[in-house]
């Protein structure tokens, strides 16, 4: 993708797409091709109409698309670069493996800034922290665009969190989820988002004493199970 488009061309185009439902952002991509040719830059981009969008979904310039104006004019504006933030530029911290000791990594899907306000399938980013029971880091943020290109996207997303023992979305499909839980990440929904941090230091509140199912994910014995365990543990003396 580098040698037809730039990153930031490629984020614009993907944006555009997502603001007209049922088009896929490859599909966008080939038709912006066949009209500006390769490389798709910025300054092309620049130039594209309402009108040109509208040839582009109808194919036929006598026909309507079967889309709104003002959808169209949304995604005009995406691809001129209107209200398109990189990812990139989020305040990023450092961090080496066994620096936080008792740590997980966790994922947000996100659209803008530093919130949980995103579905696994069309999130824009997904918010890359690690967190233990003192500090929380964002450390990356990952464009979920180029895994959009790819022949099963939910799969490519999914490989995406490979490294994170949790996700968390506003949705999550059944057949999504379970490609997140192959991946070795535990997806948890929460419908009203809101700031990540926010919830982030929930999970937090819960890292040195952890329920069952996050208990499973860390490796470590849930707390809540230690009075039962303790009842199964022989009396001294007794048999075992």
């Amino acid at each position: 993708m580098s040698q037809s488009m730039t990153r930031e061309a490629a984020l614009r185009i993907g944006l555009a797409a997502r603001e007209l439902p049922g088009i896929e952002a490859r599909e966008l991509v080939t038709a912006l091709v066949d009209k500006l040719d390769l490389p798709l830059t910025e300054a092309k981009l620049a130039t594209i109409t309402v009108a040109d969008v509208k040839l582009i979904l109808s194919g036929e310039e006598a026909v309507e698309p079967d889309h709104e104006t003002e959808q169209i004019k949304r995604a005009v504006r995406m691809l001129w670069g209107e209200g398109v933030s990189s990812g990139e530029e989020m305040p990023l911290q450092a961090y080496q493996e066994g620096q936080m000791p008792g740590s997980i990594r966790v994922a947000c899907a996100s659209n803008k800034g530093e919130n949980l306000d995103g579905h696994f399938g069309s999130c824009e980013r997904f918010l890359i922290y690690q967190v233990s029971p003192a500090e929380i880091r964002l450390i990356a943020v990952r464009p979920t665009l180029e895994a959009d290109h790819a022949e099963d996207k939910n799969a490519a997303r999914a490989t995406m969190l490979n490294d994170c023992q949790v996700v968390y979305v506003q949705s999550i499909g059944g057949p999504a989820a379970a490609k997140v839980v192959r991946a070795g990440c535990h997806p948890v929904k929460i419908p009203a988002g809101g700031e990540a941090r926010a919830t982030l230091v929930q999970l937090q509140s819960t890292l040195t004493a952890p329920p069952p199912w996050l208990a499973k994910i860390m490796g470590v014995a849930a707390s809540s199970l230690s009075k039962y365990a303790e009842a199964l543990e022989p009396a001294e003396g007794g048999e075992s």
